[in-house]
């Protein structure tokens, strides 16, 4: 008998986590993939280029912010899963940007699901969630129990979101699940982020170090700039986390998880780790000085070389000091585990920038 391929449409196949999930579907499924992104004068389509041509890929237009577009391509395509990647995901921007950020965070959510409700209501749907959700946290590690309590727009939005779908899920008998997201990067991750600014940063601060020791030119080399050196974040690789999504979605019965590498780990940290993948060792850097004046500086050619500086520009208006997960439900019940470690990550991260 004839079986009808399925189909799943992926938003924000341009960012780091629905270009992984495009990548995580074809390798382990043989279902229709319909990647959707948002009309721009200029095109931002790095992350999609690799499977741009591949006949099991669709990429159609749909503007999150844009109810009548949601029902379209719903109607359209008659997706079997829908998972929602898209989001203004760039935590400090959503106080320069908050209206915007809760039309695309949560208004949107809520356009899906009325679509998904009225024209594909078999359909599953998973909307990704964030650890800022728990943002002023009560106790450690987080779990599913852990009380919501946003501490920025991107995290209320995130929050209206979540109870958006438990009141489909619990109305209306829909497949629809919001996993807790934990910090998770890569090679694919924006720009503006703290971690890829950092990878990339190093990457920098290394090609001027070795440009100017082969000249014999010494000159100042132009550090980094960051805000809190010492809020702690759980860390994994994003690539991990697709198939942690992908389980959420076929689960007997729609549950929401926390993904999470149960570790947890600074700012300064990262800096410390980064740095070391390029080549500067514990045994010539140190960070020296107290508060906005400190900095990590590197012994090179007897010459002490500001690696880090602080700049309060980059400080939040209201910071989350400490998120940690606890994601062994899912490990338990899903038999999810990420498989790559924070070293590892970081490494990774710090070897593309420097190969790029």
């Amino acid at each position: 008998k004839f079986m009808q391929t399925k189909k799943v449409i992926v938003t924000g196949v341009t960012g780091q986590d629905g270009s992984h999930m495009i990548d995580y579907l074809l390798e382990n499924t043989e279902y229709e993939i319909y990647g959707t992104i948002r009309r721009l004068s200029v095109k931002n389509h790095e992350n999609i280029l690799h499977f741009k041509n591949n006949e099991r890929v669709h990429i159609v237009d749909m503007d999150l912010n844009d109810a009548h577009s949601i029902r379209d391509v719903i109607i359209s395509v008659k997706p079997d899963y829908f998972i929602n990647f898209a989001a203004q995901s760039f935590v400090a921007g959503s106080w320069k940007y908050p209206t915007q950020t809760f039309d695309t965070d949560a208004n949107a959510v809520l356009h899906i699901l009325e679509s998904i409700r009225r024209f594909a209501p078999e359909c599953r749907f998973y909307n990704a969630g964030s650890s800022e959700e728990f943002g002023d946290v009560q106790y450690s590690p987080q779990d599913e129990k852990h009380p919501l309590c946003p501490q920025s727009p991107y995290a209320a939005a995130k929050c209206g979101a979540r109870h958006l779908v438990r009141v489909y899920r619990e109305s209306y008998g829909l497949f629809a699940v919001q996993g807790w997201l934990f910090n998770h990067e890569g090679t694919k991750r924006g720009k503006e982020f703290v971690t890829r600014k950092i990878t990339k940063g190093v990457a920098r601060i290394k090609r001027e170090i070795n440009a100017h020791m082969e000249s014999g030119y010494q000159s100042s080399v132009r550090p980094l700039e960051l805000g809190n050196l010492d809020a702690k974040r759980d860390w994994s690789d994003s690539e991990d986390f697709v198939e942690g999504v992908w389980l959420m979605l076929n689960q007997d019965a729609p549950k929401d998880y926390i993904l999470s590498s149960n570790e947890t780990h600074s700012i300064r940290e990262f800096i410390e780790l980064a740095f070391d993948a390029a080549g500067f060792h514990d045994t010539d850097t140190e960070w020296r000085g107290e508060g906005l004046e400190e900095e990590y500086v590197c012994n090179i050619g007897n010459k002490w070389v500001t690696l880090v500086k602080i700049n309060p520009k980059f400080f939040r208006p209201a910071e989350v000091d400490l998120l940690l997960g606890d994601s062994n439900p899912i490990r338990e019940e899903l038999g999810w585990s990420p498989k790559v470690s924070f070293d590892k990550l970081v490494h990774k991260m710090v070897k593309f920038d420097l190969d790029g």
